[in-house]
């Protein structure tokens, strides 16, 4: 089962861009686990592959999972849902790759806005998010999970798709 027949299979920069599948769910667990304090479980992963969202994985040239993504396309838009770089492999352009990506397949299904949400706490992710051409549209109260029962606002950020200009769209 895959979440995406498109791409079936694309290099980015040297790194290998490929739909997720259950068969790549064991390594896309154990980094989500190794990353957030309130994983994804397996279930949330099967769920999406299940409904058909977008959902990739980078790998590098050796095979190792860099990062993934998923995303839900819905009424002209696409949301990002989650998006996870190994902190080993952090600070090297893979979350602007898969954002890149996003973008392109966020215009090859007309899609005319790209939605997140990012902790309120996690600036340097929406730092990021903003030199990508995100902006802040709002806050969501209580969001996320945090520690001891406690919850966690969002911010809301979007960006607007602009039609594809005279061709494919360059990911670097």
């Amino acid at each position: 089962m895959s979440a995406n027949p498109r791409p079936p299979v694309r290099v980015i920069a040297g790194h290998t861009l490929r739909p997720m599948t259950l068969a790549s769910l064991e390594g896309v667990v154990a980094l989500e686990t190794e990353v957030y304090a309130f994983p994804w479980t397996r279930g949330n992963f099967v769920d999406s592959l299940a409904a058909g969202y977008t959902a990739w994985t980078l790998n590098g040239n050796g095979g190792e999972l860099l990062a993934y993504c998923v995303a839900m396309r819905g009424a002209g838009e696409m949301h990002l849902l989650n998006i996870t770089v190994a902190p080993a492999a952090r600070r090297r352009g893979h979350a602007r790759r898969l954002l890149d990506a996003l973008v392109a397949e966020s215009r090859d299904v007309q899609a005319e806005r790209l939605w997140l949400e990012v902790r309120l706490a996690n600036v340097d992710a929406q730092r990021t998010y903003q030199r990508l051409g995100f902006v802040k549209v709002g806050v969501r109260k209580g969001y996320y999970p945090a520690p001891a029962g406690a919850r966690e606002d969002a911010v809301v950020m979007s960006r607007i798709i602009e039609p594809a200009i005279g061709g494919a769209d360059a990911l670097e």
